[in-house]
């Protein structure tokens, strides 16, 4: 393998592991993580959004 193949691999390998931390900080705060790129507080395509709001709902009650 030459270098610029393993600094390739390196710099893949660091955004994936960024993204997973990313979704995972976002996660513990409680943010959504959905992937539908959306506010989830109004929308209404994705299974994750509607138990979002299910919760929030609950949390205001």
């Amino acid at each position: 393998m030459g270098a610029w193949e393993i600094v390739l691999i390196v710099v893949c390998a660091a955004i994936v592991v960024g993204v997973a931390i990313s979704l995972i900080v976002k996660k513990a705060k409680g943010k959504p993580v959905c992937d539908c790129g959306c506010d989830c507080e109004h929308c209404s395509g994705c299974a994750y959004c509607e138990q979002f709001k299910a919760k929030k709902e609950q949390k205001e009650n």
